[in-house]
């Protein structure tokens, strides 16, 4: 897959990707926000893992985000099962030099209209953590709407949490 949006590219990992992954990834800022499969540190074992896992599915679901000429974050998403098969769930992330620019929001827009139309589903949704404000407004500007608040629903280094779930839909 590739997605180009000028000085922006939404694009398949590749194994030359390692260094930039490892560099870009390793925060632990980043992984606060994330699911715990996420891991802090970020080894170059987890990223040699992580790039040959998504390398080797049959469904590309996971994509980097190039800016600059290296990858400096993902999105990805994860297809629904059973009654849930028309919908998928999305996350993404980005290198914290790179936050406040525009970039994730330009990314997950552009990401998430490319997979309603090929995955075949007609929704897709993301939750964040209720104190993350900037991926709340990344996934309003990106034409998600807010379903509503998921008390108590996850569990983040031993802190029990609120999410809010978002939805955009065709």
């Amino acid at each position: 897959m590739l997605l180009d949006l000028g000085d922006l590219r939404v694009r398949s990992w590749c194994k030359d990707d390692l260094d930039a992954l490892l560099r870009h990834a390793n925060n632990p800022k980043i992984a606060a926000n994330l699911r715990d499969q996420f891991p802090h540190p970020y080894t170059r074992r987890d990223g040699i893992d992580y790039l040959n896992f998504v390398r080797s599915c049959e469904v590309e679901m996971s994509f980097a985000l190039e800016y600059e000429g290296e990858a400096v974050g993902g999105v990805g998403f994860k297809l629904g099962l059973d009654i849930a098969r028309l919908s998928a769930e999305m996350g993404y992330w980005l290198s914290e030099q790179y936050w406040g620019r525009g970039l994730v929001t330009r990314a997950v827009t552009a990401a998430s209209d490319w997979a309603l139309d090929n995955y075949r589903i007609t929704r897709i949704y993301a939750m964040a953590f209720a104190h993350n404000v900037a991926s709340m407004r990344v996934l309003e500007k990106a034409g998600f709407e807010r379903e509503g608040l998921m008390r108590r629903s996850a569990i983040k280094n031993g802190v029990i949490l609120d999410q809010v779930l978002y939805a955009k839909v065709r």
